[in-house]
């Protein structure tokens, strides 16, 4: 035991000694310290309250290698085994993150992002943290079906084109669909929500899909022979714009508690002040985006005369509290009972526009975290899949690959890059969520006709060369 000699003087030496380091803090504390003996106070008093001025432990990236994680995906061919070596890579680098303790990777998996960033298909546990970078900016992309009684697959999608939205922005006025006042009010009294830009898209985007392989898609129960219509996008404007502030929040955090962790998996301490907000504003956003759904199903019912009989929904781009740890899905899908209190047991995995839709009953498996697959996923990137395209006309490939389908673009210009050549083998994704035993496909919804966006130049690139002089 250090008995410290009484003074009347604080010196850097003696900070130093006690553990504080050169910075912000570090004249204050020297500053105060000295007041309080001035004022009186013994030198072991002033130590314990020059506690507080010590900058927070910086947090040491795992070594490589060091957490390992879980494999759910085979490869066949070169393609595959070059996504599966690509996916290994971003893993090991991510889990380097010092809050993070388990990670696995899906059928799907496929890389999306810089060297570390969590790719589609992959799953993560934090402790005490919550990432944004790890649901990305389409915060609870999600999936929704309806099945309709005694209705022909065609009325259905025609009855789905005119009251669905694609493309960048939302409605125009007029065309807008109502956003709850409760929703509206709870938006109002979160300190990231209350924001003119998110409560303004939040209305603006309600009955909206966005672009890129959002979709409808319209199809036919095996067991039942009904007809179902699978709506699948994220929280639009108001998640993206939410994204945005969390990210920022994220940052602040990293720079004082691990600036060596990569930015993009930067976090926010799930029990500081901003951590709580935040947890509240994504399932805020979660209700929003359900309500997103259930606007353009509930009006597909009414504009097809037809009536429903059931309706399902589960996100796939989310966080999810279990056991003390936070579990990020960047494209994969929780798959353990009542992992939300409107959970149904029962989840939807999309393939192609040419191939059924699953409906599953999840396993909780360990080995995949508790989740199971989103969709098929891809092999290679959306560019790469049109340059080896080339040769072949859009219209062309589109008649080949979904014969006798009723497929449609809304912004009539077909996005060869999301046909299902652009996209894993179907059947070997369900082959491997049987092998790996993820999920329990209880129904195949097979296709008739989809919908998506097609091939738009991003709202993002309009709205720059708007702004130029």
């Amino acid at each position: 035991m250090t008995i410290e000699t009484e003074t009347t003087e604080l010196t850097s030496a003696m900070l130093t000694a006690w553990g504080h380091v050169e910075g912000k803090a570090f004249g204050a504390a020297l500053r105060d310290g000295q007041a309080a003996l001035e004022d009186g106070a013994s030198l072991d008093a002033v130590r314990q309250m020059l506690e507080s001025y010590k900058p927070d432990p910086v947090l040491p990236l795992a070594a490589s290698g060091a957490k390992p994680f879980h494999v759910n995906l085979d490869a066949e061919g070169e393609d595959e085994e070059a996504n599966l070596k690509a996916v290994k890579h971003h893993m090991t680098e991510l889990m380097r993150t010092p809050t993070i303790e388990a990670g696995a990777i899906m059928p799907d998996a496929c890389p999306a992002g810089p060297l570390g960033t969590i790719p589609v298909g992959g799953v993560v546990a934090a402790r005490g943290a919550i990432h944004p970078g790890m649901h990305s900016a389409d915060i609870c992309c999600s999936v929704m079906m309806t099945e309709f009684e005694d209705a022909d697959p065609k009325a259905v999608l025609d009855a789905a084109h005119s009251v669905t939205h694609f493309g960048g922005g939302g409605r125009a006025n007029g065309k807008r669909f109502t956003m709850s006042m409760d929703l509206y009010d709870q938006f109002r009294e979160n300190r990231f929500l209350n924001n003119p830009k998110i409560l303004r898209s939040a209305q603006e985007h309600l009955g909206t899909q966005g672009d890129g392989n959002h979709f409808l898609f319209v199809g036919v129960s095996r067991n039942t022979g009904k007809t179902a219509m699978v709506t699948h996008h994220g929280s639009r404007g108001p998640g993206a714009l939410l994204y945005k502030i969390g990210m920022n929040i994220a940052e602040k955090y990293r720079r004082k508690l691990s600036p060596k962790t990569l930015k993009q998996n930067a976090w926010i301490p799930s029990e500081s002040e901003e951590g709580k907000a935040y947890w509240e504003a994504l399932q805020l956003i979660r209700k929003w985006t359900k309500a997103n759904h259930n606007a353009l199903h509930q009006a597909t019912v009414e504009a097809s005369g037809a009536s429903h009989s059931d309706r399902l929904w589960n996100e796939h781009n989310f966080v999810f509290e279990r056991d003390g740890l936070f579990y990020h899905g960047k494209g994969a899908t929780p798959a353990w009972d009542g992992y939300a209190a409107d959970a149904t047991g029962l989840t939807l995995i999309p393939l192609n526009m040419a191939e059924p839709v699953l409906v599953v009953r999840g396993k909780d498996a360990g080995h995949a975290l508790g989740f199971s697959p989103h969709g098929a996923g891809r092999n290679y990137s959306r560019s790469e899949h049109k340059r080896r395209s080339l040769g072949k006309t859009p219209d062309e490939m589109l008649k080949e690959e979904t014969e006798g389908l009723d497929i449609r673009f809304f912004e009539e210009k077909i996005d060869v890059s999301e046909l299902p050549s652009g996209y894993k083998k179907a059947d070997a994704v369900v082959a491997q969520i049987k092998k790996y035993d993820l999920a329990e496909i209880e129904d195949y919804i097979d296709p008739f006709g989809c919908i998506m966006a097609g091939d738009i130049e991003p709202f993002w690139k309009k709205q720059k060369k708007g702004t130029r002089r």
